[in-house]
């Protein structure tokens, strides 16, 4: 069992024992043969889940996503993408370490990137001198919890047809998109050429994640995934927990928004924080410190006193706190009850 109470990521989850069981019992081959009868089958049921022909499974969702850049993209190519995503702030500079491509990055001014937007990023001359638009990438859920309006996708998928642009979709939250949004995963998925599903974070597999697209677009990816070194052999023992956070785990992330709404909600008690409760739509809940000199790192080192773990917002000022499997409404009440205590002393 977890030590602490752990409200720095959803991807601190740990295997379910039906995971663990799953995991033990799976049939295994060798993948690099296309011999593993369960990576198969997760990769089906994967690509089945989000409306796409085919699908590869990889060690992280950072791959799945470098890897969907490198088949889409030719070296100098140009990525129009939200300045705030993971593929710009936390892949490790990798769409140029690999994929030799730049961004063209957009700031949105609301919550999510509109469709005017990406339309005046696209590049429309054919002067040899620019570089070519090659994809536009889109999160959902983004990095503050928010999903995409569906109707901001379906706008995306006419505007990638008539450009001729292709979209790329990090769907690292995706089910967490379907569930606050009361829609099916495919249903966000089809305006998007490819897809990347994270098996890890709420979903509790230990790790893995899928690339889904059409059939010949996986059949590049998927040696592109050789090229990285991310081809596994008995990959099945993983693909088996996969297969249970699909099955099993998509289906309660609406327990995990309920926590959040509910953290959200017993921290307006304290006039010493700003949070806006009507922006949680998914796990996460942000809040600052009216105070602007509070001391961060005294803050952290209190909660880890009371065995509870949280992380700074790292584009922000204030706290991220991300609900999940193994987060309850007891854990957060004993987290008031030390930020109360903290706010005391301070």
């Amino acid at each position: 069992m977890m030590k602490f109470i752990d409200f720095r990521s959803d991807s601190v989850t740990w295997p379910t024992e039906e995971m663990r069981a799953a995991m033990q019992q799976a049939l295994v081959g060798d993948d690099a043969f296309g011999e593993d009868p369960t990576t198969a089958e997760l990769e089906s049921y994967g690509a089945s889940l989000v409306g796409k022909e085919a699908a590869v499974f990889v060690p992280s969702g950072t791959f799945a996503n470098q890897i969907a850049l490198i088949t889409h993209c030719n070296r100098g190519d140009e990525i129009i993408i939200d300045d705030r995503s993971h593929i710009v702030q936390f892949e490790s500079g990798g769409a140029a370490a690999l994929a030799n491509v730049q961004f063209r990055t957009i700031e949105p001014k609301g919550n999510a990137v509109t469709t005017e937007e990406i339309i005046s990023k696209i590049r429309k001359s054919e002067n040899s001198t620019e570089p070519k638009t090659a994809l536009i990438c889109i999160e959902d859920t983004m990095l503050n919890g928010n999903t995409i309006p569906l109707e901001t996708m379906r706008e995306l998928r006419y505007l990638s047809s008539r450009y001729h642009v292709p979209v790329h979709l990090d769907g690292a939250r995706l089910f967490n998109a379907a569930a606050a949004q009361n829609v099916s995963a495919a249903e966000i998925a089809q305006n998007a050429d490819s897809v990347m599903i994270s098996l890890s974070k709420g979903l509790c597999a230990p790790a893995g994640a899928l690339l889904c697209g059409s059939k010949s677009f996986i059949d590049k990816a998927r040696a592109k995934r050789s090229l990285l070194g991310g081809t596994m052999h008995q990959s099945g023992v993983l693909a088996a927990a996969g297969l249970v956070a699909l099955k099993t785990m998509r289906q309660r992330l609406s327990q995990d928004h309920e926590t959040a709404f509910y953290l959200a909600n017993s921290l307006t008690q304290f006039s010493e924080l700003q949070i806006d409760i009507t922006s949680v739509e998914t796990n996460m809940v942000y809040c600052k410190f009216n105070d602007e000199n509070f001391e961060s790192e005294s803050l952290c080192d209190f909660f880890k006193s009371r065995n509870i773990l949280v992380q700074l917002n790292p584009q922000e000022d204030g706290l991220r706190l991300m609900t999940h499997r193994w987060i309850n409404r007891q854990d957060v009440d004993t987290f008031v009850k030390a930020m109360e205590d903290f706010l005391k002393a301070n």
